[in-house]
């Protein structure tokens, strides 16, 4: 396949060549609970407790809780349920995952000095799928708008004489990818010009007719958004912990999205429609996470503060699309596959930073009750560079349309000799000003958790569900899912003391 790039002048001239939105700024800056067995046990209630390696994440401090070296791997079994609604018809889809989702260290250096108030220091390293994008989710039903219409939008404007003399490489580097679209329509015969004779015509019309319509949509994603944490902790006195993370972040993001459209309207020229769109993103980023543990007899204190993460994304992009049309009862199938690969500059983008306090209760060797409480205002999230004209109207939509966002965990463990007992509960609040675009999320878990000598063998289960409504692409604005998504994940750890 052909790899094309478009030109640096084109990102200025032709502001249409890119297509970012909410859902992007979503993607990448919502994680999903998600680590170690006895972490996602708990639903994450960490921030005060440490001593777990997906603990560092909420709280970087919590690696100096740890009194000997230790190390873990996780292996997550992850199952998304998707039921859909579109025009009244129901659908349901599913997709299951297995992937290691974690693994980690920690090294500890008591202090031998006994004056010392520095008790001791660790050093950890840890990496972890924070989000999961494999998805597979399948609609279909009779809408009142038709593909048609939105090749019609995309070529208004576009002169009949570029879509002629023109190729799909040109039409992107010279307009956009608007003209792109506008040159599958053509060739498809899903549009004509409306003065065919004008070289300089840029009016079209559509060759679909009718207002009913058999739609078919599905989309397949697959990819991680990933953390890289490098932790440097300490304990001052027998009441205080400090750290520090360093993160490094990583997107691999792809989307294939296919819309099949077909008709009997006796209008229509064209009564078969199939349009591809696939979508590659790969990004890196950097954050750091400061964070403290304060001991008070039984009741354990925990506060941390995320920087933004900032990242640097690219994209690519590629298209075909297949149409049949009836002339004198005669099928004609065509078939426009141009067989490159778009590829968009760079762009930068700043997720928002978190603040999370946290409390615990440590019943002794009984048990423990945990709580965390974050704030993440997702209305400060930003495209970069500002200057760009899309970006000025995407930043404006993000401050307009997105809010502060607050998250709940409960979590709870309860030891009889080597074994423990695990629960939790969780509820985030939706980013979303309009809760019906995205709704709030609500999670329980279970686990349980073994220790034989150095070993530590964990098992959780966890639930959350959260209901959306998406745009469909290619289709009219209120061409649009109800969907509700059920995520099951089952995770074991197996961890070593060393």
């Amino acid at each position: 396949m052909k790899r094309f790039f478009f030109l640096i002048i084109a990102v200025f001239f032709c502001p249409q060549i890119k297509a970012q939105n909410l859902n992007d700024a979503l993607r990448y800056g919502i994680e999903s609970t998600n680590g170690t067995a006895r972490f996602n046990a708990m639903s994450g209630a960490f921030g005060a407790l440490g001593g777990d390696l997906s603990a560092i994440g909420i709280n970087p401090a919590g690696s100096a809780v740890f009194i000997d070296n230790f190390v873990g791997v996780s292996l997550s079994v992850l199952d998304t349920d998707n039921d859909t609604s579109y025009f009244n018809n129901r659908t349901s889809s599913a997709q299951t995952d297995l992937n290691f989702n974690q693994l980690g260290g920690v090294f500890v250096n008591h202090n031998d000095n006994p004056d010392s108030p520095w008790k001791k220091f660790s050093f950890g390293l840890n990496f972890e799928n924070v989000k999961n994008h494999d998805d597979d989710l399948f609609l279909k039903g009779n809408g009142d708008n038709s593909i048609a219409d939105f090749f019609v939008g995309q070529a208004n404007g576009v002169q009949l004489n570029e879509l002629k003399a023109g190729e799909y490489s040109y039409l992107g580097e010279r307009f956009g990818t608007f003209a792109q679209n506008a040159y599958l329509g053509y060739l498809g015969f899903i549009i004509d010009p409306l003065d065919a004779e004008n070289p300089s015509n840029t009016q079209y019309v559509s060759n679909i007719s009718g207002n009913r319509f058999n739609q078919e949509f599905s989309s397949v994603s697959k990819g991680y958004n990933s953390k890289y944490a490098i932790n440097f902790a300490t304990q001052y006195t027998e009441n205080l912990y400090l750290g520090i993370n360093l993160n490094i972040h990583a997107i691999d993001y792809q989307r294939s999205n296919f819309l099949f459209e077909s008709n009997e309207n006796e209008a229509s020229i064209v009564d078969r429609v199939g349009f591809q769109n696939n979508l590659f993103v790969y990004g890196s980023g950097f954050s750091t996470q400061i964070g403290a543990i304060y001991k008070l007899n039984n009741i354990r204190l925990g506060l941390t503060y995320d920087t933004p993460t900032w990242y640097t994304i690219s994209e690519e992009t590629s298209q075909s699309l297949q149409s049949r049309r009836n002339i004198d009862g005669q099928a004609i199938t065509e078939i426009i596959s141009p067989d490159i690969i778009n590829i968009f500059p760079e762009y930068e983008l700043r997720t928002p930073g978190k603040l999370n306090a946290s409390g615990a209760l440590v019943l002794g060797t009984t048990g423990l009750l945990s709580f965390d409480y974050s704030y993440k205002d997702y209305g400060n999230t930003a495209f970069s560079p500002k200057n760009d004209p899309l970006f000025i109207v995407l930043n404006n939509n993000i401050e307009n349309s997105l809010q502060g966002a607050s998250t709940y965990r409960l979590g709870g463990e309860y030891r009889l000799n080597n074994i423990s007992f695990r629960g939790g509960y969780r509820f985030e609040e939706s980013p979303y000003n309009d809760t019906s675009k995205l709704g709030d999320l609500n999670g329980y878990s279970l686990g349980l958790g073994y220790k034989y000598r150095y070993y530590n063998f964990d098992i959780s289960y966890s639930r959350a569900e959260q209901s959306r409504k998406e745009q469909i692409p290619g289709l009219a604005d209120n061409s649009f899912a109800n969907i509700n998504s059920v995520y099951s994940n089952v995770v074991f750890t197996l961890g070593i003391n060393l």
